[in-house]
């Protein structure tokens, strides 16, 4: 009789979004988008930056003084030491060029260990990371939010790129992300969005190549528990020029969020909402969708207030 060893790391992948790391030029434009209207909490601040919280873990978004604005990392979480080195390898021999992360970059990102390379369309470094830090003190929103984030992390990130094949074997092949469904997009249904998800979360990356349109972030996504809370902050945006609107309130055809997009002082959007479903990858079979929205969800010419 003979016996197996069972490799732990045979199917290492990302589990979740863990954080977002964030230049900007005024960080009080931060503390006004990020706390005062999305609810997040102010964890740490000074004169060079400043750290939100949206559940027990120390922070989710760190946003740091600079000459400009923009999304410069975004931190994956995975299991442990050994799914990362099994990831890592992976990726190496895919040609990435990995980078770990210094002892001080950990302490400040409060993780036990992580690396970082450069997003194939060289937008901002990815960051895979295990144990990031949990607070001792409990979460406390400014407009009484409570977030979905747990086993699915704290949300999702969707982008415009440039070579499908590229972020295809990336987030599936590599990072070992799962498909959710497709989404027919554009002003002909031509684009072919695709969705992935990593947790029960119905997805925690999307992307898609449009003609025309540079590679972005187009939006994060931010979930909430109750749709009173998005309601409120709806009215902000709508009402107290709180935000650019960029696509109105509006419900999701494939993972039934009811939401809206608002600007961040940063350039792209985040996506604000609740209802999302979640995913078993026992029953769970990806369909199709021939686009993205049952109703809302109109998108501005110029992402602005529409009192203005």
């Amino acid at each position: 009789m003979t016996s197996s060893i069972i490799d732990p790391t045979a199917n290492a992948r990302v589990r979740s979004l863990g954080y977002l790391r964030v230049d900007a030029t005024d960080l009080d434009a931060w503390v006004r988008y990020a706390s005062d209207l999305l609810g997040l909490q102010v964890a740490n601040r000074t004169d060079d930056f400043v750290e939100f919280r949206m559940d027990q873990k120390e922070y989710r978004l760190a946003v740091r003084k600079a000459d400009q604005d923009g999304l410069t990392a975004v931190g994956w979480e995975v299991g442990g030491p050994q799914e990362l080195d099994a990831i890592v390898t992976r990726l190496t021999d895919s040609g990435y060029q990995i980078h770990p992360l210094a002892k001080g970059e950990c302490k400040e990102r409060r993780i036990s260990g992580g690396v970082r390379f450069r997003d194939p369309d060289d937008i901002f470094d990815i960051e895979l990371h295990y144990a990031l830090q949990e607070s001792f003190l409990a979460f406390s929103s400014p407009t009484g939010a409570e977030f979905v984030t747990g086993l699915g992390g704290l949300g999702h990130i969707f982008q415009f790129v440039q070579d499908e094949k590229t972020y295809h074997h990336l987030y599936f092949d590599l990072l070992g992300f799962t498909l959710s469904d497709y989404v027919d997009g554009g002003p002909n249904r031509e684009v072919e969005l695709k969705f992935l998800h990593c947790n029960p979360r119905h997805h925690s990356y999307a992307f898609g190549h449009v003609d025309g349109v540079a590679p972005a972030v187009g939006h994060v996504m931010f979930e909430v528990t109750k749709v009173d809370v998005v309601g409120r902050a709806w009215d902000k945006v709508l009402m107290r020029d709180a935000a650019p609107i960029v696509q109105t309130l509006g419900m999701h055809t494939n993972d039934k969020t009811i939401s809206f997009y608002a600007g961040t002082p940063a350039g792209f959007a985040v996506e604000y909402g609740t209802g999302g479903i979640l995913i078993d990858d026992a029953t769970w079979t990806p369909t199709r969708y021939p686009g993205a929205h049952y109703w809302g969800h109109a998108r501005q010419k110029k992402p602005t207030n529409t009192n203005t």
